[in-house]
């Protein structure tokens, strides 16, 4: 399910204002949540990934459990990888409950500019000497580390939803996993023309956007039936005023929603300083249909009500915790594409 409001304005913390042509503007953004046990307790781990040109962060978050930001990298001015590391930690809502994060990226693999590795790290999770959250390819080198005994085998953990916010002038990709296989997800807008290919191969075409700057439509990756949502009414209302085609500053929407989709985490670390720089930015032009858009709570009538709307049968949405939603075997893929001039 995608709610039509991930979090309210006046949770989000203060940030200074900027230009649109901000530095710390992330080079990659991503956040997934993924269903897993803590201390025998279902959650949803919340993992985001960030990337600038001085930073490299994991904040990984559990809502009334826990929040901690790992820096990639030993310095902002270093090209060298962090070491592994490890860290104990009390669970707010457990008095007595405490959870041992371990994590490794020093010869991490990453796609390009992404922000999140592709092979050669974990990130794991244990509570009382129990391994009961695993991310990436090296459990042998974590068993062997951190001593702990795993009983059973592991099984990968399940990814409910994936957020990513994307950077550039009329190209945008992204690389995500659907159902188990991964695809390369292109979006393309130029000349009033919205294109969207998966691995490079087109799979649907909307022109007219000044007319149809929101709508939804059954695309397929990899065999697999896909919902597309878009809502680009940012880059066709900015561009209104300036008759410079649909290329207007802000961000697009899209929304790639597989069976009844996944389910949402709130914006918490680099992502929630991210919008309010946004809000910033809006506010500071006066500019009051940009300051709606680009706030992390899109109106009601926008394309992520829609996708909610069409993967419960018009129920409301649920409220922006993640434990007021259930995944029931979907996935969403949701990109922010953001114009940079």
């Amino acid at each position: 399910m995608i709610p039509a409001c991930f979090s309210q304005p006046n949770t989000l913390s203060s940030s200074s204002s900027t230009s649109h042509h901000h530095p710390q503007v992330p080079q990659n953004l991503i956040t997934c949540i993924y269903q897993t046990h803590l201390c025998n307790s279902p959650t949803y781990l919340t993992l985001t990934w960030s990337k600038t040109l001085f930073s490299h962060t994991l904040t990984i978050h559990a809502t009334d459990s826990f929040s901690i930001t790992i820096s990639l990298t030993p310095s902002a001015f270093s090209f060298f990888k962090s070491r592994p590391g490890s860290k104990s930690i009390y669970l707010t809502h457990h008095h007595y409950q405490r959870i041992k994060l371990y994590w490794d990226f020093t010869r991490a693999e990453f796609t390009r500019d992404s922000a999140e590795p592709d092979s050669s790290f974990y990130v794991a999770i244990s509570c009382n000497a129990k391994l009961e959250f695993f991310l990436g390819d090296l459990q042998d080198e974590l068993t062997r580390r951190s001593g702990l005994v795993l009983t059973r085998q592991l099984t990968e953990p399940t990814l409910l939803s994936r957020r990513e916010h994307v950077f550039g002038r009329r190209s945008y990709v992204s690389r995500a996993q659907f159902l188990g296989n991964k695809h390369e997800i292109g979006i393309e807008c130029s000349g009033g023309v919205l294109k969207v290919k998966v691995d490079g191969e087109i799979s649907l075409v909307v022109k007219r956007l000044a007319w149809k700057f929101r709508g939804n439509e059954k695309i397929y990756v990899g065999g697999i039936e896909v919902e597309f949502f878009w809502d680009v009414f940012n880059w066709v209302n900015n561009n209104s005023n300036n008759n410079s085609g649909t290329n207007g500053i802000g961000h697009g929407v899209f929304v790639f929603q597989v069976g009844e989709g996944g389910v949402w985490p709130e914006m918490v670390g680099p992502e929630k300083r991210l919008m309010r720089k946004s809000l910033s930015v809006s506010s500071g032009s006066g500019s009051t249909s940009s300051t709606i858009w680009l706030s992390p709570s899109p109106s009601c009538s926008s394309v992520l009500q829609w996708a909610e709307e069409s993967s419960d049968g018009g129920r409301s949405s649920c409220s922006s915790s993640t434990r007021s939603c259930g995944s029931n075997g979907g996935f969403s893929l949701l990109l922010y594409a953001w114009r940079r001039d």
